[in-house]
């Protein structure tokens, strides 16, 4: 605890985002004595914010009403209805959690909680764009990520590293996956109903990370960055790593309870880590008129084979229609709520 506020100390703000596995599995006394560890090494002047990542089985009345003491921010995992959700997220014995994830967010609400919803998009919600986003408007979210489930298998089952090593020559997508351009598919539909009647009342994160590249404003999404050094992940038992679609042994950082905190997500090796962002781009997204949009992606889904050796992102298919979709909406967005003048759906 004191290392991350340490390593943060010039800030006015400092951030503690909780998440990976289940956080709330740690209990609520865990986080009783956080808040309480936090206030203690508060530099001062500096405000502290936390944000916790949940699947919200575990949540109730006594969570909900600590979490607004406290004024987390609560992101909850929820893919949309049940039968899109259940299947791929389910307790041990087999039945699913969907029920769970509502109530918590009923929990949340009547406590003023703020909250957010995060939606993987896979095989079994890409083709419900519309229905994914009503529902989850439906719930009381006004503020939704979604996040496309991108996964690929070794022959024993094992998930494939984003290493380019020679074992991965023979991974496969996993089952889930959805096709190359679904993840633009979707948010094309959730795209057309927000644009219909909710802008200006509902955020949908990947329509604002456009919205600031129109407006050339930097992008506050890692995959969308020139850079992807910023999101460095701690896990439990001490370890650092470059971020956590990497945590794999070769872009292991270090320990903090080797060396601190801030030398790790500083160093060397961090900044060679997020210049993986641009280093090596294909040569087909020097060639793409949206390659200031997007940077070529995350580099760990930048898999799929191109001329001359070269690999370019699976999904770029889908940026690009999602890209090209909103172009001229979203310009005039831009030029309007720059100019203050106008409605941009006229």
């Amino acid at each position: 605890m004191f290392q991350v506020i340490a390593a943060q100390s010039e800030a006015k703000e400092i951030y503690f985002s909780w998440q990976g596995g289940e956080p709330t599995l740690a209990g609520i006394d865990f986080f009783r004595d956080a808040v309480e560890l936090q206030e203690r090494y508060r530099p001062p002047g500096a405000h502290i914010l936390n944000a916790l990542q949940t699947n919200g089985t575990l949540i109730d009345a006594g969570w909900a009403t600590f979490l607004a003491e406290h004024g987390f921010l609560v992101g909850v995992s929820i893919d949309g209805p049940a039968r899109m959700h259940d299947p791929l997220r389910r307790y041990p014995r087999g039945t699913g959690s969907h029920a769970h994830a509502v109530r918590a967010i009923e929990w949340l609400a009547r406590a003023s909680v703020e909250f957010n919803t995060l939606t993987v998009v896979h095989r079994l919600n890409y083709l419900h764009g519309r229905e994914v986003y009503r529902f989850l408007r439906r719930l009381g979210s006004r503020y939704m990520q979604f996040i496309p489930l991108v996964e690929r298998q070794l022959p024993d089952g094992t998930f494939a590293s984003p290493s380019p090593s020679p074992e991965n020559a023979a991974a496969q997508l996993a089952p889930w996956t959805a096709p190359r351009e679904a993840f633009g598919r979707f948010l094309c539909e959730v795209f057309d109903d927000w644009f219909e009647r909710d802008v200006g009342t509902v955020s949908v994160q990947l329509i604002e990370e456009r919205i600031a590249a129109l407006a050339g404003l930097p992008a506050q999404l890692c995959v969308f960055a020139p850079d992807c050094s910023a999101t460095p992940m701690l896990e439990a038992d001490g370890d650092v790593f470059g971020c956590d679609h990497y945590a794999y042994p070769p872009f292991r950082l270090g320990n903090i309870a080797e060396t601190p905190i801030g030398e790790l997500v500083t160093g060397d090796s961090q900044r060679a880590f997020g210049r993986l962002k641009r280093d090596p781009l294909p040569q087909s997204c020097f060639d793409c008129q949206f390659l200031l949009s997007c940077f070529g992606g995350c580099p760990k889904h930048r898999f799929v084979p191109v001329a001359f050796g070269e690999a370019e992102n699976y999904l770029c298919p889908s940026y690009r229609q999602f890209f090209a979709h909103t172009a001229v909406h979203l310009a005039r967005l831009v030029r309007t709520t720059y100019a203050g003048t106008g409605d941009p759906r006229s």
